[in-house]
């Protein structure tokens, strides 16, 4: 059975909530009275919280994480991504963007929705249905990765034109303007994952 399909698996928020307070409060060696004590909340109340028997107010989190001493955000950073870092986007289904080129007939969906202020990559399906555009060039950190799923293309990397069919692949330095020069056969289905390395934004 693949429980990645199986959206009944998933942790209620007051289940996820409990253990994290539960976890952090260990993690550190303090008693339940303890912290009860100093957040104001009764002992039975922080261990109906923990084993996640009640829902608790936003005001009582936020007394318990400054007892902890966490960020009220790191509470809840990785409830969207429980059991795993993995990231099941249907076909069809990646979030349509905007980016430069939008306006010039490209089409970008997103199929990564990481969420938090760092990502390491993106990728993109990007497509392309008019052979007699004009497009832009980006430039951008980190290393970009291209597979071409249909059509044909000229594709621009500084100074060098690259011919691509339908199968190929280009890897690149983002840093340097790049962009399509001309699309040979449309429509085209371009994959563009961009790898920002440990600094990314």
């Amino acid at each position: 059975m693949n429980t990645a399909t199986e959206p009944q698996t998933r942790l209620k928020l007051e289940q996820y909530l409990g253990m994290q307070i539960k976890r952090q409060r260990q993690a550190q060696d303090l008693k339940l009275a303890e912290v009860a004590r100093i957040a104001g909340i009764s002992q039975g109340m922080l261990s109906k919280i923990e084993n996640a028997q009640v829902s608790t107010s936003l005001d009582t989190l936020s007394r318990l994480c400054d007892v902890l001493g966490i960020p009220m955000s790191k509470l809840f950073s990785q409830y969207d991504q429980q059991g795993g870092s993995a990231l099941l986007v249907k076909k069809d289904e990646g979030l349509e963007v905007v980016r430069r080129g939008t306006e010039k007939g490209h089409t970008y969906h997103l199929l990564n929705h990481t969420r938090g202020p760092k990502k390491s990559f993106e990728a993109y399906m990007v497509t392309m249905d008019d052979a007699s555009e004009e497009f832009p060039t980006f430039s951008h950190p980190g290393t970009e990765f291209l597979h071409l799923l249909e059509g044909e293309l000229v594709y621009r990397h500084g100074n060098q034109l690259y011919k691509m069919e339908a199968g190929d692949s280009l890897t690149f330095d983002g840093d340097v303007p790049h962009g399509p020069e001309q699309l040979l056969q449309v429509p085209i289905r371009l994959l563009s994952i961009m790898n920002y390395g440990s600094n990314g934004e």
